[in-house]
């Protein structure tokens, strides 16, 4: 069974015997079905009885009922309520507006309002380029989706990619204090998303596009950049491309080798597989061989796509062709972007001293980790339950967070591997090792630093 999740915690109240042995037969119940206690109070008593609160983790909304009904099963207690901690977290949303300034007074009204607002329009009205220092504009990002790529889960649709979008605003603020803001739009048309943000950007200084589906993403992101005067960056693209180029420079000091000389095994040409690609060529990556469904993509493929075309034109020295597990031989880095347990101890056997494994389907990744750690020097998932996290929080709020005081117009490569060196320098010398080499994302001194990067990677717009 896969490993207990806080994002399947359960709170039960219960009801029992008011005994001794009350709480340890309710601790029990819970372990025996797998569960992971984290709390057990007891909020009421009387004479006879208790009634007592148990939180733990589950695996999945499967496994939570599970351990309800094993404490259901216990003689003589009562279930009262079963709660979801994760549904309670979003009723009524994640995000709220709250005013930058006081309204107290008359006086406050007539200068946030009429009649002293409009001199602010006419401000603006005069010179466009003061709306950046008048308005939210200088600290606002639109998070904009069309649902088409939701996760791991699909083709969901607007409303329900709205949970993420907000809870992708939560992380701008609390890590970069950005502003960020949903823009689910109720279309999967291409012309009419890129027309559509268009119309957005008095508004916005930064438009983040997030699960858009591929290859429709690299079309609207490659649209809005030709068109807007405000940086576009897709984080499904970029954002896992920084803390992938983040995580390697660091994984490739730890194993001491050098990434123009390393061969790289990329699975997944999809969105961030081919940003991760993009970025490791022009940081002056070594040999890289992308595989996907058909194995190997080298120019004497056909049915590629334009963007296969780019991959096979500019990676893969030798030509190579086959499969996956056939790629990998010799290989000193393989990166997984792509489907789970695709991947075998033996295939990562196969590979040179001192492997780095980057295995990063979530919610299962392309091998288990700790068949991967058998035969590789370093190994990282996507998973908060491992270690080394690729998790595009170290990336996305201190880059929008530069951007955004530089007023810049755009994004580049330039900025993107400022940020991703900004990342992994965080590590100090003296802490690297196989099972640290990215921060946390907890770690306050990462967002600054990417900022500062991205600042003086930059020119103002």
């Amino acid at each position: 069974m896969s490993t207990p999740s806080p994002g399947y915690a359960v709170t039960l109240r219960v009801e029992a015997p008011a005994v001794a042995t009350s709480t340890s037969r309710l601790a029990r119940a819970v372990s025996g079905a797998a569960g992971a206690l984290t709390a057990l109070e007891v909020v009421e008593t009387s004479a006879d009885r208790i009634v007592a609160t148990l939180t733990c983790d589950a695996v999945d909304g499967a496994h939570a009922e599970a351990i309800a009904e094993a404490v259901m099963a216990l003689e003589d207690v009562y279930v009262r309520e079963v709660s979801d901690r994760t549904f309670l977290m979003h009723l009524g949303g994640k995000l709220e507006v709250t005013p930058r300034v006081e309204l107290r007074h008359r006086d406050d009204l007539s200068r946030a309002y009429t009649p002293g607002v409009a001199r602010i329009c006419e401000a603006i009205a005069d010179r466009p380029e003061e709306a950046r220092r008048l308005t939210v504009k200088r600290n606002t990002v639109a998070v904009v989706t069309d649902g088409s790529a939701v996760l791991g889960l699909g083709n969901l649709g607007p409303a329900a990619a709205l949970p993420v979008m907000e809870g992708k605003a939560a992380l701008f603020k609390r890590f970069a204090d950005v502003d960020a803001w949903p823009v689910c739009l109720d279309t999967q048309d291409t012309d009419e998303i890129v027309r559509t943000v268009e119309l957005l950007t008095p508004v916005y200084g930064g438009i983040n596009l997030e699960d858009i589906s591929a290859p429709r993403c690299f079309e609207i992101e490659r649209r809005l950049r030709d068109r807007l005067a405000i940086p576009v960056f897709h984080d499904d693209q970029h954002g896992t491309a920084v803390v992938v180029l983040a995580a390697l420079t660091n994984a490739l000091r730890v194993v001491g080798k050098e990434l123009a000389d390393v061969t790289i095994v990329v699975s997944g040409v999809g969105a961030a597989g081919s940003a991760i690609i993009r970025l490791l060529t022009a940081e002056g990556a070594g040999d890289i061989i992308a595989c996907d469904r058909g194995g190997a993509v080298h120019p004497g493929r056909s049915g590629l796509d334009g963007n296969r075309v780019w991959i096979a034109e500019h990676t893969n020295r030798r030509n190579r062709s086959g499969t996956l597990s056939e790629a990998l031989k010799d290989a000193d880095v393989f990166i997984g972007v792509s489907a789970p347990n695709i991947l075998t101890g033996a295939d990562v056997a196969r590979m040179t001293p001192n492997a780095v494994v980057f295995a990063l389907s979530n919610p299962d990744p392309e091998i288990d980790p700790v068949q991967a750690r058998r035969h590789a020097a370093v190994v990282a998932t996507g998973r908060s339950d491992f270690p080394n996290q690729i998790n595009n929080v170290l990336a996305f709020p201190g880059i929008f967070r530069g951007l955004l005081d530089a007023g810049a117009r755009e994004i580049t490569d330039g900025m993107l591997i400022a940020a991703a060196r900004a990342i992994a320098d965080t590590v100090a010398a003296d802490e690297l090792s196989p099972a640290f080499i990215v921060p946390s994302v907890f770690d306050p001194a990462v967002a600054p630093a990417v900022a500062a990067a991205v600042r003086g990677a930059g020119t103002p717009g």
